[in-house]
């Protein structure tokens, strides 16, 4: 990804992105209170779309470089990608990844969250508690004088902290007429050299943190990232705007309580 060209946008701009992403975390929500014991990560897709285009937005996933789905599901190892599939079905224990994404007037909203599967173990819980509050921590350095470094800096000390690792090999990224602009955010520190973020900038935060080791490999499919260790992954995703008034959750989902500094 191109270095220059970061793009930021007017307020106008932003109040149409919001409207994107409230579509997203109104999808995830619904999700979210829709995933128990038996049903299929093919059901959760198919819900999506369904609820995505009744609101008159185009899955943003669905097509992407030849991404099969409308949603990127993916359950336990499985870190990012996961196509859904008729084939898997959640069972009690497990923690499922949703990535998603919409266009809606010209512009992209994308966010995620990870979901526990009925009764899941304390280091499961752990990992997903940490992940979230980690991606809290990255949205509150999002504001005027700090770089993008400071929010990378902000995920892996939060995690690492806690005896969890980073992925490395993929990032969040700028969002807004296309679903992945400059610039580049990883979740990991890069040194004082990174961009400095400047208001109208929108950012898709993500952290992506493993229970086990940082090592990650793609599966045969093209697609389907997993552990190398085969160990349980998180992911959360929120697309913040940096305004005068400071970092603007636009992914913000209804049932969501944001820390009190945000």
């Amino acid at each position: 990804m191109a270095k220059s060209a970061i793009i930021l946008k007017s307020a106008s701009e932003i109040e149409q992105m919001y409207e994107a992403n409230q579509i997203v975390a109104a999808t995830l929500q619904m999700l979210e209170e829709r995933i128990v014991p038996g049903v299929t990560t093919w059901q959760l897709d198919q819900w999506a779309e369904k609820l995505c285009r009744k609101r008159q937005a185009l899955p943003a996933f669905k097509g992407y470089r030849g991404f099969p789905g409308s949603l990127c599901v993916s359950v336990n190892e499985q870190v990012v990608h996961g196509i859904p599939s008729k084939k898997v079905k959640l069972v009690d224990g497990d923690v499922v990844s949703i990535d998603f994404g919409v266009k809606y007037n010209g512009f992209y909203g994308d966010s995620a969250i990870t979901i526990p599967v009925g009764t899941i173990g304390e280091d499961f819980q752990a990992l997903l508690t940490a992940t979230q509050e980690s991606l809290y921590h990255a949205i509150a350095a999002i504001k005027k004088g700090n770089r993008v470094g400071d929010i990378s800096t902000a995920v892996q000390q939060h995690v690492e902290q806690q005896g969890f690792s980073v992925v490395r090999q993929f990032v969040g990224h700028g969002i807004g007429k296309n679903l992945h602009e400059p610039p580049e955010i990883p979740n990991y520190g890069q040194g004082k050299n990174s961009p400095k973020l400047h208001v109208g900038m929108v950012l898709a935060v993500e952290p992506m943190i493993n229970l086990g080791g940082p090592e990650v490999v793609v599966l045969q499919d093209g697609w389907t990232v997993v552990t190398k260790d085969k160990k349980v992954s998180a992911h959360f995703e929120h697309s913040i705007a940096l305004t005068e008034e400071g970092p603007w959750v636009l992914s913000k989902r209804e049932n969501e309580r944001l820390p009190g500094s945000l």
